[in-house]
């Protein structure tokens, strides 16, 4: 577990924690972090300044966040700075949130990713990135744009065909281990997720060994680990904040300023600090250290709230995961 104090908008980093390898393996590592939604919360730079912090204290391969990030305005422009302080390589997923003011070329070209979905390789390892941010009405697949996805749920969160097979021939012509990276779950959200479970599934049979090993996944602002069919589905938390969708007491968490200022704090419960983790890949395995973080009090019992929000774990903190190949 990375292990570091904070206070509300003056956040201070001191992680610690290692992985062991033989002298002859170089371990392959990065941090990871989702829906930031930075400019929504009061401290959203200082959370994305923690995170980056702690990737160079590291000197991590590359950081990747999943979604939710930052928005392409002037108001989201230091963010963007801070982002791109860290001297290695970095990458983006698309969030659905991404979508509410843009369309995907847009954000895509802004973010300056190579596409909406993507693969690259690192070390002895594959990683793919995709992209769930597509309507299906049934007969046609329409990407969000512009909030154009608020409305009928089911319709929500497809990878659509095209992607599909890009994914299907994107594994099988690589002889690495592979791990997968989407902002919507591929155990959950996902509306075609067996579909999309089955392609990988099939790849680690094609393939002969356990070749797809992880996937990580963001928006649900929760963490839990499953594992279907030998793949082990790891959701990474909100960075910032639960949304809990009803009133959060927010009025004895921050100052009414700073509540009209940030209008999503009325239905959430923020963190005490950013939440993240670090990522270590070997040849036999997989180690996440993650924080473990707090809610700013009122408590969610405090607000009537129990221990989960549907199928989702209400919890302030990214737990450690360790799996073996």
């Amino acid at each position: 577990m990375l292990k570091f104090s904070s206070r509300l908008l003056l956040l201070s980093l001191a992680v610690g924690g290692s992985f062991s390898c033989s002298p002859t393996e170089k371990p392959l590592t990065f941090t990871i972090a989702s829906d930031f939604h930075a400019q929504d919360v009061p401290d959203g730079g200082a959370r994305l300044e923690a995170f980056i912090d702690s990737a160079a204290a590291r000197k991590v391969d590359f950081v990747i966040e999943l979604g939710d990030f930052c928005r392409l305005d002037s108001a989201s422009e230091p963010f963007r700075r801070i982002w791109a302080r860290f001297p290695g390589d970095k990458y983006h997923v698309i969030g659905n949130h991404d979508m509410d003011a843009y369309d995907a070329e847009t954000y895509v070209r802004g973010m300056g990713m190579p596409n909406r979905y993507y693969s690259f390789d690192k070390g002895d390892y594959h990683f793919v990135v995709l992209d769930g941010n597509n309507l299906f009405d049934g007969e046609k697949y329409t990407h969000y744009a512009h909030a154009n996805y608020y409305g009928n749920a089911k319709q929500r969160a497809f990878i659509d065909p095209e992607q599909v097979e890009w994914l299907r021939d994107d594994l099988a012509s690589t002889g690495k281990r592979c791990v997968i990276f989407s902002h919507q779950s591929l155990d959950r959200a996902v509306g075609n997720r067996e579909e999309v479970r089955k392609v990988l599934e099939e790849e680690n049979e094609r393939a002969g060994f356990k070749k797809v090993v992880a996937a990580f996944s963001g928006h649900n602002h929760s963490n839990y680990t499953k594992t279907i069919n030998g793949i082990t589905y790891i959701q990474i938390n909100s960075a910032s904040y639960v949304w809990v969708d009803q009133p959060s007491g927010t009025e004895r968490r921050y100052p009414e300023d700073i509540n009209r200022k940030y209008t999503v704090l009325e239905y959430s419960i923020t963190y005490d600090r950013p939440l993240f983790g670090i990522v270590t890949l070997t040849g036999d395995g997989l180690t996440l250290e993650g924080v473990e973080g707090a809610f700013l009090p009122p408590l969610p019992r405090e607000v009537g709230l129990g221990d989960s929000l549907g199928p989702f774990p209400l919890v302030p903190w990214i737990r450690d995961v360790e799996l073996r190949f």
